[in-house]
């Protein structure tokens, strides 16, 4: 049986109790934020997302030779890098051949990697996206001794408790 992962201590409270959900994480960072205002201790305050969501939007279909120029750039602008770090040792006149030959090099490599990567894929997925993890709500928890000064300080401000609370 697995065991639950452990938090590092700075991120737990002895007792956290619900001070509010809230639909955003702007809403719940503006009520932190107020009860800091009004002098309240934060440090005793934690912002949880919950419901989290992978979210993954599509950018485009890959093609073999969308493949090929991503992978040729890459290359390059690695073997720059790796030509700028060679170029610290030489001395006159060799700078330039250096970089264009691992450029050049880093390139090739690349365009190889990178079709190398998608032929073993076989198809299986010809378009390139990106990926997110978000949180539907964020619960601001508190410790338990300070929960109803905490509620106090937010009722006393229209719209910072959210319909449930108020």
């Amino acid at each position: 049986m697995d065991k639950p992962a452990k938090r590092p201590a700075d991120l737990d409270l002895d007792f956290p109790q619900s001070l509010a959900v809230y639909d955003t994480y702007d809403e719940a960072q503006r009520a932190v934020d107020h009860l800091s205002d009004n002098e309240f201790p934060v440090e005793n305050l934690m912002i949880v997302g919950t419901d989290l969501k992978r979210i993954e939007r599509v950018t485009g279909r890959l093609t073999w030779g969308r493949v090929a120029l991503a992978g040729a750039i890459t290359g390059l602008w690695f073997g720059v890098f790796v030509g700028l770090v060679f170029a610290l040792w030489v001395e006159d006149g060799g700078v330039v051949g250096i970089l264009l030959s691992t450029a050049l090099f880093g390139a090739l490599f690349g365009v190889v990697w990178a079709l190398t990567g998608y032929a073993a894929t076989r198809g299986r997925r010809d378009f390139s996206s990106v990926t997110a993890v978000v949180a539907t709500r964020y619960e601001v928890l508190v410790e338990h001794k300070h929960r109803e000064a905490a509620r106090t300080i937010l009722a006393a401000t229209p719209g910072l408790l959210p319909d449930p609370y108020a």
